[in-house]
């Protein structure tokens, strides 16, 4: 009598809302949902911004497909009941805008199953101003017992073009965002990870979309998407017999039938995306401007320039050592000290990476006075104090394992499994919840002065077993992201402003989800400078330059000028011994350091155009434009150029071309000639736009930085 009940009113509900258009649009896109017949949800239109009147009711794609019904194609949710039905046939029982933010407009749509009391609510944040839109899900439901979720999309798109190009990234630790392009074609293409943590190790949780031909930075239609979750993923691009495109995003089905309480929600992570019609790098300034204001912590503030001591003394350091690097943070001119990996452990002290993980204590040995003496030490010298942590991981060889062998990731019956010679924490236990959070929490609450977190997270899940969970082991890779996320608001509610960079094992966690927590990201261990052009430009399609932190280091052989250009296009830090530097080379970087902090804004909160790409190139050349478009900042590198190569000038974006600019070369070597033959001159933004700057000479490892600024 309920199921028949609650069917005759969802269908009435649903006779009424048929035919109606959702409009989700933001200043330049538009997203149109249709309801049908029966209170299907349908999505008619995604592209430019259109009037919904001009659209046509589309009735022929599912928005959000569900498995087990009619549909013949990878569903977006799939769930199998309590009483054993694998089925589910979602209607719309309501829906609404809230547009109380004048710039958000949160479209929620609740469907629901006319037979099973299953709910799934469909969220659609429009971004109007910064172009962008994300889309993530609710699941619950009032069974009587647990039901499987096995698909759970955040988002599903469709697409009916002539051609779809895909652009990703893949790689490894030290050779991140490797790009590679491909056409899809018939079936089913995967993105995905399984590891748990670090998720962008091998493949990145984000993609360009190209429709009807490839694109450039500045021509062609292109989706960029990119999720925001931390933990394994699934990004699926499938084309039909009809050749539709259906992308799907999310967290990663594999391993992951999840187990629903009644009464509980399952919430999917956002799926991020916009759509330009001009090409990537509109698409690029959208995702920026979005991510300044709403997807990382305090995106619009300053960033601290720092020196790390890790290249100069690894583990091996004492108060003394640490007290001369503070004196040459000050003298290089960096606003922060960052002491990394190595000061912790007492029973098992961390002078390697083979103990101490969990031992959080300060070392007797090295740091007789503790933390509380480097505080004091560094403010005497007028430098802030910054440390390294990686509260999620565990040594087999601490106080920590031999006390709580049970808050450990790892399979029963089985050896165990190490990478970096370390474990996994079990942050779905509470207890372990607690232990992070108190871990981090009073490091911060009894050492005020510090004023910089690195958290590190060095290894992926093997082996993965949660003690915790007991039979509920499919909910491992979903339930330990959301207790990470679960400690991080805490520790935000507590400690709102306090810095921190978002590491793992290089650029193992580059993703919106965790930023929200995080100024910005270590996004690789690798910091050869050419490499570095590569793996900062494959970053800079999705995440604004103020995220993106580079530092320049001994690694590799460029001249110390090249590695400071490059370090220069992102968040400046130095990993050097300052003490080995020449007169000349502290000079240089002393006065790299001025010029940085006075032009970070322009770079950290411009519009980044990307002027000629490494790829397939000798040469690669960006700049960055101020709002107002009074002030650019232009970078241009040579890499492995050839014998004979043409070196037309790089024509400029971004200005007005009715306004006079003067160019100036900064960050020049000392007793070394501008590359810029311009240098000092003003020309009309119109001229630097069509004709260019001969900012780029022939040598190999030549690096140029240009002011421009208006007359």
């Amino acid at each position: 009598m309920y199921c028949l009940l609650l069917t005759s009113i969802l269908f009435a509900c649903s006779g009424l809302l048929a035919q109606q258009k959702i409009d989700v649009h933001t200043r330049n896109m538009s997203l149109i949902l249709t309801v049908g017949p029966g209170g299907k949800l349908y999505q008619s239109y995604l592209g430019t911004r259109v009037a919904v009147s001009s659209t046509r009711a589309d009735t022929s794609v599912e928005s959000y497909a569900q498995g087990g019904g009619s549909y013949l194609f990878e569903p977006a949710i799939r769930i199998v009941h309590a009483d054993g039905n694998p089925s589910l046939d979602l209607r719309v029982a309501s829906w609404g805008v809230d547009s109380s933010n004048g710039n958000i407009r949160v479209t929620s749509i609740v469907m629901k199953d006319p037979v099973y009391p299953v709910t799934v609510v469909l969220e659609l944040k429009a971004y109007v101003r910064e172009n962008v839109i994300t889309s993530g899900v609710r699941i619950s439901h009032s069974e009587k017992e647990a039901v499987r979720v096995s698909n759970f999309a955040s988002s599903m798109l469709h697409f009916h073009a002539e051609s779809y190009w895909l652009t990703q990234w893949h790689g490894d630790w030290a050779r991140e965002m490797h790009m590679d392009e491909s056409r899809l074609t018939s079936g089913i293409k995967i993105i995905d990870s399984k590891l748990g943590t670090r998720s962008d190790m091998y493949q990145t949780p984000a993609f360009l979309l190209s429709l009807n031909g490839e694109s450039t930075e500045e021509t062609g239609e292109v989706l960029a998407g990119t999720l925001g979750w931390s933990g394994s993923f699934q990004l699926l691009f499938e084309v039909d017999e009809k050749d539709r495109l259906s992308v799907l995003a999310g967290m990663n089905p594999y391993a992951s039938d999840y187990v629903l309480d009644p009464g509980k929600t399952l919430k999917t992570p956002e799926f991020i995306f916009t759509y330009s019609d001009e090409g990537r790098g509109r698409a690029s300034r959208s995702l920026h401007d979005w991510a300044r204001s709403y997807g990382v912590l305090d995106g619009k503030g300053p960033r601290m320039t720092l020196l790390n001591n890790w290249e100069s003394t690894q583990f091996e350091f004492n108060e003394q050592k640490l007290d001369t690097l503070f004196s040459e943070t000050r003298k290089l001119g960096a606003d922060m000290f960052l002491l990394d990996d190595g000061w912790f452990g007492n029973k098992y002290p961390r002078n390697n990476d083979h103990t101490s993980l969990g031992d959080w204590q300060e070392n007797r040995a090295k740091l007789p006075h503790g933390i509380a003496r480097l505080e004091k030490d560094a403010a005497e010298k007028g430098v802030k104090f910054g440390i390294w942590v990686e509260p999620e991981m565990v040594s087999p060889k601490s106080e920590l394992y031999e006390k709580h062998p049970e808050w450990v990731l790892k399979l029963p019956n089985r050896a165990e499994n190490y990478f970096r010679n370390q474990l996994v924490l079990d942050l779905v236990n509470p207890a372990v919840q607690e232990f992070v959070f108190r871990t981090v929490d009073d490091l911060l609450t009894q050492h005020t002065g510090i004023a910089y977190l690195k958290w590190d997270c060095n290894r992926m899940m093997t082996n993965a077993y949660s003690p915790y969970l007991g039979s509920r082991q499919s909910n491992l890779y979903i339930d330990y992201v959301a207790g990470l996320y679960a400690v991080l608001d805490r520790l935000r509610a507590k400690h709102p402003a306090v810095p921190m960079m978002l590491c793992s094992g290089g650029g193992g966690r580059t993703d919106y989800g965790a930023l929200k927590y995080f100024t910005e990201f270590w996004p690789s261990d690798n910091t050869d400078a050419v490499e570095r052009v590569y793996i900062q430009w494959g970053y800079s399609y999705f995440f604004p330059a103020n995220t993106i932190a580079c530092h320049i280091t001994s690694w590799g052989k460029e001249p110390l000028k090249f590695r400071t250009d490059v370090a220069m296009m992102g968040r400046l830090g130095y990993d050097l011994d300052v003490s080995k530097m020449t007169e000349k080379e502290l000079g240089f970087s002393q006065q790299a350091l001025k010029d940085y902090r006075r032009l970070s804004a322009t770079i950290g909160q411009g519009d980044l155009y990307r002027l000629l790409a490494p790829y397939g190139s000798d040469r690669a050349a960006l700049m960055y434009v101020d709002g107002d478009k009074k002030k650019a900042v232009l970078f241009g590198y040579v890499l492995h150029p050839r014998y004979g190569g043409v070196w037309a000038p790089v024509r400029l974006q971004g200005l007005d071309g009715a306004r006079t600019y003067r160019v100036k070369e900064i960050n020049r070597y000392p007793g070394t000639p501008a590359v810029l033959a311009e240098d000092g001159k003003t020309f009309t933004g119109e001229y630097l736009m069509k004709t260019g700057l001969g900012v780029l000479g022939k040598k190999e490892l030549m690096s140029a930085v240009v002011e421009i600024t208006e007359e």
